[in-house]
Parts: structure tokens; C-alpha cells; sequence
């Protein structure tokens, strides 16, 4: 079952990172489009703070936050390795905050209680190829908002922004310029002199070059690795690096961009100043559901007796669940913006959701992917009038058509009985704002 479940999981991150790349679209707003020259590594301020804490007998933390790249066994646990052999006086462990298929719309509302609750002195930002389709402006809003929640919580942590790529991100590399997300990332990492490091310029690079292959599967006949050898193969996917090449090509990139950054800079706390942007997500809460007004089907899961609510204890503590038709989730808040932390699954079903006397909207809490329960972030209204909002959501009785869905994929029903529900599974509410009791 976990096999079964990470070739779908895979699956969704992938889908997720090239319908990104599909939406990447041209804009002739230099500000919607920014543009950033390819260098692998930008030190500017560099890691004063951290490098302070390498050299000492002391407990050093680097937190990861991204997306499925970061969540594989490459990089991340590559990197860390790395740091803990180059500076043994240190006791260096990792704070694993990558989740597959999201982007930093995401991460800027789940960062205070997956990274900042535990403390980080290192804070490494993956969600370049997540927001690949992402508009410019809310790119800069949600990394302005992690950048700045992080420095509220915590002066002397310092952050760097990485950059991982998929195919059609080679052709900007090798043209000498950022794809359109990392360039975005790239004006507020100037902003707050955050260094920066595009794993994939090298990566492009080799490939142009010949030396590299990006996108195949492993050699397995003798014919097939005289083919390849001599080039370094990158990819099963386009997406997800192989950990023994692509993922080491990254850990390569780290380790250059590494010796760069030790430098620059003494010790200091980080001072914030004037945003970016004036509607930044520095005021992004995930908070929990009974803050909001839960009518009587609503159950609070038990870990020790739920697989659901004990495979994802770690992001939706607790998770509430209703199944009945009719039941309602009802949040009155004060605020532009307000969002669902909650699963997609087999069991699923289509949940309405009314702001204030506007008409209600039906979103079904189920997709093509279904075959299994995974993380979901539902983006009920942004920039709505910084004002007084009631969202009120009513379980809806008729099911998704979930043969139809399915077959999207080709993917079948196993068991009609385990799709059979109208159930919703909430963890959070993602709120920029203020809630307010329900009366």
C-alpha cells in the first residue's frame, strides 16, 4: 500500500508541476513577468547566522519547506548529510517540511506551525516548479509573507531560496534567464538580501552541452547502456530527479553555492523594513476548525483508532470529519482572504460554500487523482474587502460523478463501496485575517 501510494502521490506532484509549466504564459508587464539572469548562486547577504552556529558544539536545525522534489530522498537528506560531515562539532538535524503537489500559497499559511514551531537556524524555500504557473503578483505575496513571518518569528534565522526545474524550464536556463517563478522569487529575495540557488543552471547546462540526459528511464540492456554512457540521466519523470545523479548534480550545486555564502556578513539579527509588496501574507494563520461554528455531525478523529487522522497527524492536527448531507462549517472573519486545509479522496464528496449573501458555489472534494486521500488546500475567496465575511459550507448529497472523473486518468473504481460517501475531511483554516466568534 505505501508503494501503491507514493506512485500516486508522484504522480499528482508531477500533473501539478507541468500544468504549472502549461500555464506559464507571457505577459509584456516587465513587473508580471519578471526576468532573472541564470547565475546558480546569488550570496548577497549570505548565512552569517547559521555558519556562526556550525563552528560550535551547539543543536543547529535547517528547516526544508517545498514541494515533492525537496520531499524525496535526494537533496534534502543529501544536503544535510553534508553539512553534518563538514562541520562534525555541530549537532545538525533536519526539520522536514516538504509536502508534494504544493506551492508556497501553501507554505506561507502551514509555515509557523511545520517550520517555525521547531526552532529553525536554517530555512531552505523549494516551490519553484509548484508555482511555475503562478501569477508574478502572488508570488510575491506569498514569499514576501513566509520571508517576513519567519523574521517576526525569529531575527536570527536566516533563508535561502532554492530553485529546482522540469523539462520545459531548460530552455530560459539555457537562453541565460530564470523561468517566470524563480524570477518572481528572485525580486524579493533582492529585496531582503536573501541568497539564492538555482540548482538547475548546471543542470541545463549538461544537457545542452550533450553531457546529460534528462528525461529517461534506467538502462537495462547492454545496447541501452552503451547508449547512454558517457551522459548522466536525470529524470524517470521530467520532474522528480534520480537520487544517485539528478539529485546528486543538486547536492553539487548546494555545495559551490555553500563556499560562497560563509563569508558575506557578520552575525546579526535580520531588521524588516519596508515590504515589497503592501498586500504581503505576513498575517497568514492556519488555525484551527473549532474556532469555527461545527454543526452536530461534526467528529473530531482519533489517531490511536483512525488511519486518516494518524498518515497525516504531522500537518492536520487535529482533523474534524463530516459525512452527512446538510452538515455545515460556518467561519466569520474579518479579513481578504480565507482557505480550507482538508483531503481529496476515495470517499469524498462536494461541499458548497456561501460567502456572505452571495450566491453558493458547489467544489467537489474529489479529482481524478482520487484513488487515495492526499493534502488539499482549498482557496475559498482572496482579496475580498478587508472587512466583516461569514463563509458558511453545507455538505452537499449528490456525489461527484466519480466513474467519469476517474476515467480521466484511465483509473477505475476498485471497489465501488470504498468511493461510495459524501464525506469531508478538514484539518485547518486558512485565514489572512482575524476570526470572529460565531453568534
Amino acid at each position: 500500500m505505501r508503494v501503491f501510494k507514493k506512485f500516486f502521490h508522484i504522480a499528482v506532484c508531477m500533473a501539478t508541476a507541468l500544468a504549472a509549466v502549461a500555464q506559464n504564459k507571457p505577459s509584456t508587464n516587465d513587473l508580471a513577468n519578471p526576468q532573472a539572469a541564470a547565475v546558480e548562486c546569488r550570496p548577497r547577504g549570505g548565512l552569517p547566522n547559521f555558519y556562526s552556529k556550525l563552528r560550535q558544539p551547539a543543536d543547529v536545525r535547517i528547516a526544508y519547506l517545498g514541494g515533492s522534489i525537496t520531499a524525496q530522498d535526494g537533496w534534502r537528506p543529501k544536503s544535510l548529510a553534508w553539512f553534518q560531515e563538514k562541520f562534525p562539532k555541530a549537532r545538525i538535524t533536519e526539520i522536514n517540511a516538504a509536502i508534494g503537489g504544493t506551492g508556497s500559497d501553501l507554505g506561507v499559511f502551514r509555515l509557523r506551525h511545520d517550520v517555525l514551531e521547531h526552532h529553525p537556524d536554517l530555512l531552505f524555500v523549494e516551490f519553484a516548479v509548484n508555482d511555475g504557473g503562478a501569477d508574478p503578483a502572488d508570488i510575491y505575496r506569498q514569499m514576501e509573507g513566509i520571508v517576513r513571518q519567519t523574521w517576526e518569528s525569529d531575527p536570527a534565522i536566516d533563508i535561502c531560496f532554492v530553485y529546482t526545474l522540469v523539462k520545459d524550464f531548460l530552455k530560459p536556463l539555457q537562453e541565460g534567464h530564470f523561468p517566470r517563478a524563480a524570477s518572481a522569487m528572485e525580486k524579493v529575495a533582492d529585496h531582503y538580501s536573501i541568497p539564492s540557488i538555482h540548482m538547475g543552471v548546471e543542470v541545463a547546462q549538461l544537457e545542452k552541452e550533450g553531457k546529460l540526459v534528462f528525461t529517461g528511464a534506467k538502462p537495462k540492456t547492454d545496447a541501452e547502456k552503451t547508449a547512454l554512457e558517457g551522459k548522466i540521466l536525470f529524470s524517470p519523470d521530467s520532474v522528480h530527479p534520480y537520487t544517485d545523479t539528478g539529485h546528486a548534480l543538486y547536492l553539487q550545486a548546494i555545495a559551490r553555492s555553500m563556499a560562497m555564502m560563509e563569508s558575506p556578513g557578520k552575525p546579526t539579527p535580520h531588521v524588516l523594513g519596508t515590504p515589497l509588496v503592501a498586500d504581503h501574507l505576513q498575517a497568514a494563520q492556519m488555525l484551527p476548525l473549532d474556532r469555527a461554528r461545527l454543526s452536530a455531525g461534526w467528529v473530531k478523529l482519533d489517531p490511536a483508532t483512525n488511519h486518516l487522522a494518524r498518515d497525516f497527524a504531522h500537518y492536520l492536527s487535529p482533523m474534524w470529519t463530516a459525512s452527512k448531507p446538510g452538515e455545515t462549517l460556518t467561519i466569520k472573519f474579518r479579513g481578504a482572504t480565507i482557505a480550507i486545509y482538508d483531503l481529496l479522496g476515495p470517499d469524498c464528496g462536494q461541499v458548497s460554500a456561501q460567502i456572505d449573501d452571495q450566491p453558493a458555489h458547489v467544489h467537489p472534494r474529489f479529482d481524478a487523482y482520487c484513488t487515495y486521500h492526499r493534502l488539499a488546500k482549498w482557496a475559498v475567496a482572496d482579496h475580498l474587502s478587508n472587512t466583516v465575511h461569514t463563509v458558511k459550507f453545507t455538505i452537499q448529497a449528490e456525489q461527484p460523478d466519480k466513474v467519469r472523473i476517474l476515467a480521466q486518468r484511465n483509473e477505475k473504481m476498485d471497489d465501488p463501496k470504498r468511493f461510495d460517501g459524501t464525506a469531508w475531511y478538514v484539518g485547518a483554516i486558512l485565514v489572512v485575517g482575524d476570526l470572529l466568534p460565531n453568534e
